[in-house]
């Protein structure tokens, strides 16, 4: 896991929704997490791969959101926002494998076109008796 800048992050506290009765309504325990990516100081590959992992997390200007309201306490829903900004930056620094070009074989093109040719006369032997 990477270690995140604290000076990269921005926490903001709001109430949240769901289970929890009269707590929910009394205490800001969801957190939204904006986190500066360029302060992450990533490869050019690992931005651009952030930013497809991220989609609409990322904004314009940068930054990724997340927001957590799973837990009742702001700790816990903290150290959940971290985690998946976390595993979101080790994902992006992941390089995909280098797609290696490959042609079809003499032999398989001749098989394809033997295999189209034989459909051909099987579709033209479905047609009505001609009147010789």
């Amino acid at each position: 896991m990477i270690d995140i800048p604290e000076s990269a992050i921005t926490e903001t506290f709001l109430a949240a929704s769901g289970p929890g009765g009269q707590n929910v309504n009394k205490v800001a325990t969801a957190v939204q997490m904006r986190v500066n990516v360029y302060a992450l100081r990533l490869a050019p590959y690992a931005f651009r791969k952030l930013k497809t992992l991220a989609g609409r997390k990322m904004t314009s200007g940068g930054e990724l959101l997340i927001t957590v309201r799973e837990y009742r306490t702001r700790e816990a829903n903290r150290a959940e926002a971290r985690r998946r900004v976390a595993e979101l930056v080790d994902q992006a620094q992941q390089r995909d494998a280098r797609r290696i070009k490959t042609r079809p074989s003499r032999a398989a093109k001749a098989r394809r076109v033997d295999t189209k040719k034989k459909k051909s006369t099987v579709k033209k032997m479905r047609g009505k008796p001609g009147l010789d």
